[in-house]
């Protein structure tokens, strides 16, 4: 007696060809992820550069001194500026500032370098 094969599910060519589908509609999401997420970094980045710059300057106004630490500028004490500066993308802020010069992060996610001057 032959019994009759159920024609329900899915041959293995209709599985490939969605598995081949996902793959290019990630290949194509992939990067514009990664391009905004670096974007994201750098903006976060620059916001931290941008109150550091800001700090700075009101410290030399009320010191009259045209360099200060940025451990002096980051803390809680009623005495410091800014309460933290979080890094976002393992990235490193200058440990000096000074009067009339950039602000500089290096090592925005190990490559890149972010400038801000006001």
């Amino acid at each position: 007696m032959n019994t009759p094969r159920s024609s329900k599910g899915f041959t293995l060519v209709e599985i490939m060809i969605v598995v081949v589908i996902i793959g290019l509609l990630a290949a194509m999401a992939i990067p514009a992820f990664q391009k905004v997420r670096a974007s994201s970094q750098d903006k976060a980045v620059s916001n931290n550069l941008r109150q550091l710059s800001g700090a700075a300057d009101q410290f030399f106004l009320e010191a009259g001194v045209s360099a200060v630490a940025s451990i002096s500028l980051v803390g809680t004490n009623p005495t410091q500026y800014i309460k933290a500066v979080t890094p976002v993308a393992a990235e490193t802020y200058a440990q000096t500032l000074m009067q009339g010069s950039a602000v500089t992060a290096t090592g925005v996610a190990g490559a890149r370098t972010i400038t801000y001057s006001n």
